[in-house]
């Protein structure tokens, strides 16, 4: 490819170090289609002539059927995919297979290539948030009205709904399309023509390669082009943070299906046993979804490192931007797959979550509410004589309900016998029916809002 420049080959260090076709073979299907879409504008434009690119289309479209069926054959002597794809072309029709090359490089062709893959990438990972959110949404409805408690430092704090708090996963969900979608939209220019670094002097149609390769525009910059690696960092930013939600969720399963909570049964699909103790079956998809997400912010960690400080234009370091990014998608698509079946397959104890959010005072809130509503107290003060009315359940062991009028009275002779219709669970969160509130009627709402902008209605 460029033994002229040089009087001896590359070492075997240099050989094995150069090499990217072990991985970027994955490229194969991304780099056929950009050739493709090259040849084709290069006959338009009269740069090539018309036999020619059909020649050389009709030689792609048989390499391409070679891959499909034998996969990518791995030769370190070729590089990468771009030099192996090439190399087998003009096998397949002799010397005119050099002319595809004509107004390009590699710099040009790997950028091309690998927005294309990370393009498909966003594609996937927008499928698989929305089938999350699909799963979500189908179980909150059913438990707009299952009690369970709600949490703060994983303290009972005031009850909720389950439907309530698997909704807040779907907005996370929802943030998350929205970041894909955002970079995808980045994403959706093409680097091809910009050449090396400095364009081409042959008379290209950048536009119409753009358009055949359904990007938007191309890019407008050829020092830019090149060496932007910014849509698969937008990639693996939107991955991570995917991914800290997922481990969010997987961490909620893992506790809640332990015994001391009992509040859900995982499917047997995605759970493991012991191999010495038969009584076990361990949240394993879980708790790998939670170990995930680190691989996947390293990954972004990864290539954040690798581009801080390359000047421009291209650097071989770049070579180093597909692994992390492979990895990431692999294991993000895995993640979300896991945590959708999770979701669907899961059986909830909603009478263990509802035995649950009665502990804890998780109405106490609301006895400070009804003082601030119906006996006209301050909250400060509201707080102070609820927080004695707690003082005193703990002390005898009961539930706030389950004082008597009289020993509340003894704490503020203004409370009297209809604060009890506040101090049920059920009375607690039917009564925050504010915007995005707990309540099963504004759960109901959002379920509603939800599955109209998933097209479910």
């Amino acid at each position: 490819m460029w033994g002229g420049r040089f009087a001896q080959g590359p070492s075997s260090v240099m050989r094995e170090i150069n090499a990217s076709i072990p991985f970027d073979k994955a490229l194969w299907r991304q780099d056929i289609a950009a050739s493709k879409a090259h040849v084709a504008m290069l006959g338009a434009q009269g740069i090539v002539t018309g036999e020619d690119a059909a020649t050389i289309t009709a030689g792609l479209d048989e390499v391409s059927a070679e891959y499909e069926a034998q996969g990518v054959p791995v030769n370190w002597d070729l590089e990468d995919i771009h030099m192996t794809t090439e190399s087998r072309l003009a096998e397949l029709i002799g010397p005119v297979a050099g002319r595809l090359h004509t107004a390009r490089s590699r710099n040009d062709q790997v950028a091309t290539d690998f927005r294309l893959w990370v393009r498909d990438a966003m594609d996937e990972a927008l499928a698989g948030i929305a089938a999350l959110q699909r799963a979500l949404v189908t179980r909150a409805g059913e438990h707009a009205d299952s009690i369970m408690p709600g949490f703060t430092h994983l303290q009972t704090a005031q009850p909720v709904t389950l439907g309530h708090h698997l909704m807040a996963y779907y907005e996370m969900a929802a943030r998350d399309a929205s970041r894909f979608a955002d970079a995808r939209a980045r994403a959706n220019q093409c680097p091809l023509g910009a050449a090396a670094l400095a364009g081409t002097g042959f008379p290209i149609d950048r536009f119409a390669t753009a358009a055949a390769l359904g990007f938007d525009q191309p890019t407008a910059n050829s020092l830019d082009s090149v060496s932007d690696r910014d849509f698969a960092l937008d990639y693996l930013m939107a991955a991570a943070q995917t991914s800290l939600h997922l481990s969010r969720l997987a961490e909620e399963f893992i506790i809640w299906a332990s015994q001391p909570f009992g509040f859900v049964t995982l499917p047997d699909s995605l759970s493991t046993g012991s191999s010495i103790m038969p009584q076990k079956k361990n949240p394993d998809a879980a708790e790998l979804v939670r170990g995930h997400s680190g691989r996947i912010i390293g990954c972004l960690t990864s290539l954040m490192i690798t581009m801080k400080g390359l000047p421009l234009a291209y650097s071989k370091d770049m070579q180093d931007d597909k692994p992390p990014v492979f990895e990431a998608a692999s294991l993000l698509t895995l993640c979300l797959a896991a945590m959708t079946g999770m979701v669907a397959g899961a059986t909830f104890r909603t009478q263990r979550m509802r035995a649950a959010a009665e502990l804890g005072y998780a109405t106490a809130t609301d006895l400070a509410d009804w003082l601030v509503r119906q006996a006209n107290i301050p909250f400060r003060e509201a707080h102070h004589i609820t927080g004695a009315a707690v003082k005193l359940a703990e002390g005898k062991g009961v539930a706030l309900d389950q004082l008597s009028l009289a020993e509340l009275q003894a704490i503020d002779p203004r409370i009297d016998d209809r604060v009890f219709a506040a101090l049920s669970v059920e009375a607690s969160v039917a009564s925050r029916a504010s915007h995005g509130g707990t309540a099963p009627d504004e759960v109901r709402k959002r379920v509603s809002d939800a599955r109209r902008a998933l097209g479910l209605e």
